[in-house]
């Protein structure tokens, strides 16, 4: 009777965690996100370092997650970068009468879209315990496409209080590669005998009676660039008011990692101008290989009912001789219980390539050089504020689904090189 009834109750048991087991994800989530992304400045890379730096990104995007069965769900994250640029547009600045590195110019390069596709499966095991997850990804734009793909594993233990994440990604991408109109030109045309060269004069500068001959320039001969990366992190619930994580990713690029269309100024070459607008000598030239290292780690606290404190450090170098540190706060504070607002602030700090110099700091006899001041030293400062609802209940429907999240956040960020934006973000989460 004894070995009756507790075989009637193991079978009953087993019967039950069969045919409850809580889904991975109950019901289909989407995601619409939107950024808005302004800037301005004065050193602007493809100008050699001197010139303009507006810019102003517009990134709508869905991200759909779908329950296939209890265990598994798939993610499909489709969105667009939208972009214009008096920067870029000066790859050619020579299609109005007064080409200036301080102008805009309406060329074809001045605006450009970004499509982009990411398909993502993830399986979790039975005891919730295991997450493998896989993912394929692909984007075009105009001088630029890539495909990727990789996939992690997540492992819990110690009651899921501690998880041990490791994921591979691979990145293969390709170049059509856009130069210096100017460049271009010289080369298409065997000189200074067509092209810009028709409808303008060039002027020699004040140090200079040579004729305009950029010998440096050549066309690269590589097309693509591969990014490998191997992410590493453990996370841990220390107490219920804690809560803590570290990680690390090894990254390693090769291929055409310099980009084509901006410009290099050398000190012991005279300067040739079309109006305003100097000549290149040459366009930056860098490594065709690199390897990151960036190390970090992230703790929240649960202060009260009303606060709480997220940090955020990282620690990055590379064989560039590039090292920063970042630093990110946030103290969520609940108003009511739909309602948080967010302050933060970020700071971050950058020591320079070996590859780097401003503008007419290279000559002609370096091997690699850029005068890209995102590869300089530089501090910044972003500060801002979030505001976030959540219901849980979804008691406000849209057709089928339930509204369940409305984030919405504003940065403005700071760089003691003159460069200065203010970044918009939006995101809204349905429940089905």
């Amino acid at each position: 009777m004894f070995l009756t009834i507790t075989f009637g109750f193991s079978q009953e048991k087993d019967s039950t965690e069969v045919v409850y087991k809580k889904r991975v994800l109950e019901t289909i989530e989407v995601d619409f996100l939107m950024s808005y992304y302004k800037q301005d400045g004065i050193h602007s890379a493809v100008s050699g370092g001197n010139g303009m730096e507006e810019l102003t990104n517009i990134t709508p995007t869905f991200v759909v997650a779908i329950p296939l069965n209890d265990d598994d769900v798939l993610t499909v994250d489709a969105g667009i970068s939208a972009y214009s640029s008096a920067s870029s547009g000066n790859i050619n600045p020579f299609d109005s009468n007064t080409p200036s590195p301080w102008q805009a110019s309406s060329g074809a390069s001045a605006q450009d879209v970004l499509t982009s596709l990411v398909l993502n499966y993830s399986h979790s095991s039975d005891d919730r315990n295991t997450i493998w997850n896989g993912h394929i990804s692909g984007s075009v734009e105009y001088d630029y496409s890539s495909i990727g793909f990789g996939g992690g594993v997540s492992r819990l233990f110690n009651g899921k209080n501690s998880e041990v994440s490791v994921n591979a990604n691979v990145y293969l991408d390709t170049w059509k590669p856009i130069y210096p109109k100017e460049l271009q030109d010289f080369v298409d045309y065997g000189g200074m005998n067509g092209g810009i060269y028709d409808d303008f004069v060039i002027t020699p500068g004040q140090i200079s009676s040579e004729v305009y001959n950029p010998v440096n320039f050549k066309e690269h001969d590589k097309k693509n660039r591969n990014s490998f990366a191997l992410s590493l992190a453990f996370s841990q619930v220390v107490t219920k008011k804690v809560q803590g994580s570290i990680f690390m990713d090894v990254l390693y690029q090769n291929g055409l990692l310099s980009t084509p269309y901006q410009r290099v100024y050398f000190a012991d070459k005279g300067d040739f101008f079309i109006n305003e607008f100097q000549l290149a000598d040459d366009i930056e030239r860098l490594p065709d290989s690199r390897f990151k290292l960036p190390i970090g780690t992230r703790w929240n606290f649960y202060l009260n009912e009303k606060f709480t404190l997220r940090t955020y450090y990282r620690y990055y170098f590379d064989d560039w001789d590039i090292s920063s540190h970042t630093f990110n706060i946030e103290i969520p504070y609940k108003l009511t219980d739909k309602f948080t607002v967010i302050p933060m602030f970020r700071y971050y700090t950058q020591q320079q390539s070996k590859y780097f110099a401003p503008y007419e700091g290279h000559v002609s006899t370096d091997k690699f050089y850029t005068s890209d001041y995102d590869l300089s030293t530089f501090a910044a400062n972003q500060y801002g504020f979030g505001i976030n609802y959540t219901d849980i209940f979804t008691n406000m429907k849209i057709w089928k689904f339930g509204l369940k999240n409305i984030d919405f956040r504003f940065n403005h960020y700071d760089r003691n090189d003159g460069l200065s934006a203010n970044i918009f973000t939006f995101g809204v989460k349905f429940v089905q």
